[in-house]
C-alpha cells in the first residue's frame, strides 16, 4: 500500500534525489533500499490480465532477475536493504475483496 505522501516528502526534503542521466551514465550511491512488494506483485501476476498461474520456481527466477538487473544498474557501493512485509491483517483483506467483487 505505501505510506501516503512520502515520495513527495523524501523528493522534497531530499532534493538530489530526482536527476535526470544520460544513457549509460551512473552516478555514486552509498545505500540501495528496495520494497520487494510491488517487485514481487509484478512478479507472479500478468500484465495482461491472464489469470494464468506461476509456479514458485518461475516467479523466484523473475524476482532474482529483476533485482540483479537493479543492482548492476544502480551498482550501490555499501549496502543493499530489501523490505518486504507481511499479510495484510484481516480487516484490510476484507475491504479489500469487498471493493474488488462488488
Amino acid at each position: 500500500m505505501g505510506v501516503p505522501k512520502f515520495y513527495r516528502w523524501i523528493s522534497q526534503r531530499y532534493p538530489c534525489i530526482n536527476q535526470i542521466l544520460q544513457p549509460n551514465e551512473t552516478i555514486p550511491i552509498d545505500h540501495l533500499y528496495l520494497d520487494l512488494n510491488g517487485i514481487i506483485h509484478t512478479s507472479s501476476h500478468c500484465d495482461d490480465g491472464n489469470p494464468n498461474i506461476y509456479d514458485e520456481d518461475s516467479v523466484f527466477q523473475t524476482i532474482a532477475t529483476y533485482l540483479k538487473h537493479i543492482i548492476c544498474l544502480i551498482r550501490p557501493q555499501k549496502t543493499i536493504f530489501l523490505a518486504v512485509d507481511g499479510v495484510a491483517p484481516r480487516a484490510k483483506m476484507t475491504q479489500q475483496r469487498a471493493r474488488r467483487f462488488v
